[in-house]
């Protein structure tokens, strides 16, 4: 009988634990939300990752004046919401295929919307569509 409460109770902790990882996990995607919608564009970079330095150099050279967050500036809470937007970059279950995770950052928001990572905004601005997006969300009058 006590081995059963035990087992019982155990379950309860782990359950718990689980439940409190899973609220945890959910107040950071809410705040990664919140601080996406903030402004028109919001771009989630790291102080010294090249890429990031190629999108806001694209961003600023169109004349777009995005929200930037240094992730790495931001101590624990900068490593969750990394986390966090790795997954939202993720192919997820059922993407097919071997793919390469792709780097955490930079991640670009438009109109607080996920346009995506580098290869996505760069993809976009050769394409033409990155200007239409921008004007739309109202980073751009021209």
């Amino acid at each position: 009988m006590l081995r059963m409460q035990q087992q019982v109770e155990g379950a309860l902790v782990v359950g718990g634990m689980a439940e409190a990882v899973e609220h945890q996990e959910a107040a950071v995607y809410e705040r990664v939300a919140r601080m996406a919608g903030g402004n028109a564009v919001v771009v989630f970079s790291a102080s010294g990752c090249c890429m990031c330095h190629v999108v806001k150099r694209l961003l600023l050279g169109l004349g777009v004046g995005p929200t930037v967050y240094e992730l790495d500036q931001m101590g624990g809470a900068g490593r969750d919401i990394q986390a966090a937007l790795a997954q939202l970059l993720s192919p997820g279950p059922g993407g097919g295929g071997h793919h390469q995770q792709a780097p955490a950052v930079p991640v670009v928001f438009v109109g607080g919307r996920l346009l995506g990572g580098v290869e996505k905004v760069m993809a976009c601005h050769i394409n033409g569509t990155l200007v239409p997006l921008l004007k739309e969300a109202g980073a751009l009058w021209l």
